[in-house]
């Protein structure tokens, strides 16, 4: 069974073009018979999934999609709605950009697969970086694992110049502790969202991540 249809792409690509407020209400049926009900059934499948391995993803749909309403406050393009659909599947759900999970981001015109801990405060960082001096090794280890270079590549991320005196041993060992950010994505192929066996694939991206946002979650807890 697939749990999104070509009117899911549909949808977006005429949202893309008629990004306004009369025309998203007058296609709210077609929104959530569509886009909404499908995403969010699709979601819960894979927390479902995730959470045989992840004991502690205790999460809703609700509290891993992100809303299709878009924040213009202090945005140039007044576009009111977002075209894509996306959902953070983590322990702390979208509104924690630090805790490593899963994200996927799925639409007509760019559909993603990203992990790891994309954003982090002083004190989470200094967590991360720590860990990565102390254990260079079992960092590298999880970084070079075949299946995450092969779907992911390496970590991505800001950077910083320069580094607390403290990691400056550890960054000639390991220059990603330089790092602010801490994450991973790879693009999906255009046909995948309509594949039956699109939570396999999404799956295939989870154990391909896996190891990295585990060390991450030993680094956060520590």
């Amino acid at each position: 069974m697939s749990y999104l249809t070509q009117d899911f792409l549909d949808f977006f690509k005429e949202l893309s073009q008629n990004n306004y407020k009369e025309w998203f209400h007058e296609n709210k049926k077609r929104y959530d018979n569509s886009a909404k009900n499908p995403f969010h059934e699709f979601v819960q499948e894979m927390i479902d999934r995730m959470r045989i391995e992840d004991p502690e993803l205790e999460i809703t749909p609700k509290e891993a999609i992100f809303r299709i309403n878009r924040d213009i406050r202090f945005a140039k393009d007044k576009s009111p709605y977002k075209t894509h659909m996306a959902a953070s599947i983590s322990a702390g759900g979208r509104k924690r950009h630090d805790v490593p999970g899963l994200y996927f981001q799925l639409s007509p015109e760019k559909s993603f697969v990203a992990g790891g801990s994309y954003v982090l405060e002083k004190e989470t960082l200094h967590k991360v970086r720590s860990a990565i001096a102390k254990a260079p090794d079992a960092f590298s280890k999880v970084i070079e694992e075949e299946e995450f270079k092969k779907k992911f590549g390496t970590i991505q991320g800001e950077k910083n110049k320069v580094l607390p005196k403290e990691f400056q041993d550890a960054l000639s060992k390991q220059p990603l502790i330089a790092n602010k950010q801490f994450y991973y994505w790879a693009d999906l192929d255009a046909g995948a969202i309509l594949k039956p066996t699109l939570p396999e694939i999404i799956m295939d991206y989870f154990h391909a991540g896996k190891g990295v946002n585990e060390f991450l979650k030993g680094a956060l807890s520590g």
